[in-house]
């Protein structure tokens, strides 16, 4: 029996990552051979998923350490919704995460990225002991990438196009996956041109941001093209409403799509998962990971030894 792992199976794509391996603090991640998995913490009264559950400093806190112990590889903690709304100053921003922030970093060293677009709260969040920021909104506002370059934390650039906290109705694009792959090469151009080294940068193509079902089927079904920048890419699908309107499913039955999606994804290169439920998202990272020849087993029984694993049922029943 071979032990060495096979190389991944030809129909996975493998993205041409410039620098697949990144390093957070003391934790290193290899993208070529690793899927990062993200879990969501939102400090918020109005999330999307969980209605305001962890808006609570201890609330967020314990969840945030729950997710670890789950197999979080990284927290993204979040001060304000991406949905349109009443804008939150940066002082209110900040208050909200940099103690979950300040918080975990002192418990683990779990990799913690900030989900702002808000050049202040970003340069807090990152001396409270985030090392990845995550601006859902483009480099909106291309200061962020200055504070960024000058901490020497890790940037995630998602693609959206309306602006902050304000509505997008009727969003129309020819075709939305390369339009959304140039709109990315754009951005990431715009961070290095700001002191964002391109081994610090990461790309997500925003399902849902500004896109319908449709959209972001597309997206799914052609991430390769995404992940072909050459930049670590990051799926977040989790519970997303392309789901519910896919299957017809509420937020809370939607984990098996979310999944599915996920996995699609990480096929089409993906390799940071950002999921609610991170249980069974690291589950289906690590088969998913053993498929493509990435990680071995837990462990070998079956039909490993002299006599078959399990033993035969010595009942009746036929099979």
């Amino acid at each position: 029996m071979t032990t060495s792992a096979p190389a991944t199976a030809a129909p996975f794509y493998t993205p041409p990552l410039l620098h697949p391996v990144h390093r957070f603090g003391t934790r290193t991640i290899d993208f070529s051979r690793q899927v990062a998995l993200m879990a969501i913490i939102n400090r918020t009264p109005d999330s999307f998923y969980d209605a305001g559950a962890t808006f609570a400093l201890d609330a967020a806190v314990a969840a945030s350490l729950a997710a670890v112990d789950d197999g979080a590889d990284w927290l993204d903690i979040g001060g304000v919704p991406f949905a349109p709304g009443p804008a939150l100053s940066a002082g209110e921003e900040a208050d909200r995460v940099v103690p979950v922030v300040a918080a975990v970093a002192a418990a683990s060293d779990v990799i913690i990225s900030v989900d702002t677009f808000l050049p202040e709260v970003a340069a807090r969040s990152i001396a409270a002991g985030a090392t990845v920021i995550n601006d859902t909104t483009g480099l909106s506002n291309p200061e962020l990438a200055s504070v960024v370059a000058e901490s020497g934390a890790h940037l995630v650039i998602t693609h959206s196009l309306a602006s902050p906290r304000t509505a997008y109705p009727h969003p129309h694009y020819k075709d939305v996956v390369a339009e959304v792959a140039a709109f990315l090469a754009r951005k990431v151009e715009l961070a290095m041109s700001l002191g964002v080294p391109a081994e610090k940068i990461m790309v997500d193509p925003g399902h849902d941001l500004n896109k319908n079902t449709l959209h972001t089927l597309e997206i799914t079904r052609r991430f390769n093209e995404i992940a072909a920048l050459g930049f670590p890419t990051l799926a977040a699908v989790s519970n997303k409403d392309f789901i519910g309107e896919t299957l017809d499913q509420a937020k809370g039955e939607r984990l098996e799509g979310s999944l599915a999606a996920a996995v699609v994804c990480i096929l089409g290169g993906a390799r940071i998962l950002r999921m609610h439920n991170v249980a069974a998202a690291k589950s289906a990272i690590n088969m998913t990971e053993a498929v493509l020849g990435w990680r071995a087993p837990a462990y070998l029984k079956h039909n490993m030894g002299d006599v078959n694993y399990p033993a035969p049922s010595t009942s009746s029943a036929s099979w």
